[in-house]
């Protein structure tokens, strides 16, 4: 158990990428990149005991600045959309630059996921963690104030990781951050796709999108649709039924549900995910509002993952606790503002076991 730091690469001007990994008693690990704030690969035991790689991700900095997947990055200073990449904050109007068809998506083509974050600080032990850091300059992408993010990842002897996003502003901005991991429970690079994985959600409705994939604003209940899995269900056996108007317009999902109307206090429960293959079970819990669940829609074969295998549209699915998308623009969603002297926080943990049957 404990902590490893190691080179991972050079950035075109010059700067060096590191990867820290991260091992507890129970001979969990994972790898994580300073380049994104990233999870670059996390091995976890199966039923029988033998490790997996369950996180999609790149062999080498060259595949990660070639291919932009947000394969296990850091995504912000917004995560998701923002209709047509503007929003209004006390009085002033903010234009973003546009990524993604005619809207901003995760801060833009120079977000987080693209900056080279400071290792800030590591404490080996049986609980072994980093905390990586990054100060975005004030009118970064087009977003007002300085801001200051931390991300404190920590592996814990349950056989949990968890990462502590914190950030703070010298004057009033926006912010939304998240973790885009793709998970594949069955292991990277295998034949199996995460369509056969077991999803639960716990939320009772979700945000309907227009064909930009901006919320209509509508929160629509889940029973009897596509959307509902309050119960575990194979997520292969609905993200293809073209009969639900969401699910045509999305490719499949990429949609954010409602786990709370409000920030939680601590962590909360937000969904499972479980391969009856391998018996892996992931538990997933955060205080965020929201949860978009993206099924590697656009996972096209023309990405290559660590094992040299082809990702294609299922092979990882990917759950980002988040605020829900377009909030700068939508009152009735909350407020993703954030004043000098607050403390923006998302806590996200997940928790790996098996299923013995």
């Amino acid at each position: 158990m404990g902590l490893e730091r190691a080179a991972f690469g050079v950035l075109p001007d010059g700067m060096s990428v590191e990867a820290i990994t991260l091992t507890n008693e129970r001979g969990m690990d994972v790898r994580l990149i300073t380049y994104g704030a990233g999870i670059q690969a996390l091995r976890v035991p199966d039923r029988e005991g033998c490790l997996g790689d369950v996180a999609l991700g790149h062999a080498s900095l060259a595949a990660y600045l070639d291919h932009p997947q947000y394969l296990g990055s850091t995504v912000g200073r917004f995560a998701n959309r923002i209709a047509a990449g503007r929003f209004r904050l006390d009085g002033d109007d903010y234009q973003v630059p546009i990524n993604d068809g005619d809207n901003a998506l995760h801060g833009g083509p120079g977000g987080f996921d693209k900056a080279n974050w400071e290792i800030a600080r590591m404490d080996d032990g049986p609980t072994p963690g980093v905390t990586l850091r990054h100060v975005s300059p004030d009118g970064d992408q087009g977003f007002p104030g300085t801001l200051t993010v931390t991300a404190a990842y920590r592996l814990h002897a349950d056989n949990s990781l968890s990462v502590d996003y914190r950030a703070v502003t010298d004057r009033p901005t926006i912010v939304g951050l998240s973790n885009h991991a793709y998970w594949n429970l069955s292991g990277e690079g295998r034949a199996e796709s995460a369509m056969d994985h077991l999803l639960t959600i716990h939320g009772d409705t979700f945000l309907p999108t227009d064909a930009g994939a901006i919320p209509t604003g509508e929160f629509r209940p889940v029973a009897g649709t596509p959307f509902d899995f309050r119960t575990p269900a194979r997520i292969g056996g609905r993200v293809r039924d073209a009969r639900d108007d969401q699910i045509r317009l999305g490719r499949g999902y990429d949609h954010n549900w409602v786990i709370g109307r409000e920030l939680a206090d601590g962590a909360r429960p937000v969904a499972r995910l479980a391969d009856p293959a391998s018996g892996r079970v992931m538990d997933l819990l955060s205080n965020q509002p929201g949860l978009q669940f993206y099924s590697g829609n656009f996972l096209d074969g023309t990405t290559i993952g660590k094992s040299n295998g082809c990702y294609r549209m299922g092979d990882g699915v990917a759950l980002e606790p988040q605020l829900f998308p377009d909030t700068p623009n939508r009152p009735a969603f909350g407020s993703a503002r954030l004043a000098p002297g607050d403390i923006y926080r998302n806590v996200i943990v997940w928790r790996f076991s098996t299923d013995r049957s």
